[in-house]
């Protein structure tokens, strides 16, 4: 099992390495929006209450959320491990998700951070709005919209980088490489257990050389 967050700016590519992990490693990817729909679909006390927040313009309560969550994981279907999407977005929100782990016995194992520049972003949103018909483009396909939500990232879910760093759970990955190269490289550090590079070899072996132990 792998719990995991895919982190990094709107039109990183996160949607896309997610399903390919889905595909290739059995993951469930776990959409917070979906879940919220899903609840408000099902007509639950819970359902009702989220639709009267949303129906106001407000955003759900990390409680809510959290608990949403929690009941998700308990699933079947989340025995491999989970990629949280849309999930935290903010420092409070993660601590919230640890805490909510740790009561099941569970934790957060990676936190992939896929970084690509904004001039690059705007680039792929020009591109796509200049080569994707009207009638086949999102609403939400615009330079405009880019803008706000580079502005809700850099303010508040870019937070979340020092505080997962000092954790040693970030895993840096250049976005900027094709589909394919990123999808390998959060292949490997997946793959990576801690304490298996060369360094940590080198130091085992001058501590067996040394005496100092195992």
């Amino acid at each position: 099992m792998i719990n995991l967050i895919l982190l990094g700016p709107p039109g990183a590519g996160k949607g896309t390495q997610a399903d390919i992990l889905v595909r290739k490693r059995g993951l469930l990817q776990l959409s917070t929006g979906q879940m919220l729909r899903d609840a408000i679909a099902a007509g639950s006390d819970l359902g009702k209450r989220v639709k009267s927040i949303m129906d106001k313009g407000d955003l759900v309560p990390d409680d809510i959320v959290v608990g949403l969550i929690s009941d998700r994981i308990d699933k079947p279907d989340a025995k491999n491990g989970v990629i949280f999407d849309g999930f935290p977005r903010n420092v409070p929100q993660a601590e919230a998700l640890d805490k909510m782990l740790a009561g099941k016995g569970l934790k957060l194992d990676k936190v992939i951070l896929i970084e690509v520049p904004d001039v690059e972003l705007y680039r792929r949103v020009e591109k796509r709005v200049r080569e994707t018909p009207p009638e086949k483009r999102r609403s939400d396909d615009t330079v405009e919209t880019l803008k706000n939500r580079l502005g809700v990232y850099h303010a508040q879910t870019k937070a979340l980088v020092p505080y997962y760093t000092k954790q040693g759970k970030i895993v840096h990955i250049d976005g900027l490489m094709s589909i394919d190269e990123v999808a390998a490289a959060v292949s490997r550090a997946l793959d990576h257990k801690p304490g298996s590079g060369w360094l940590a070899a080198l130091w085992r072996w001058l501590k067996r050389l040394f005496g100092g132990g195992k």
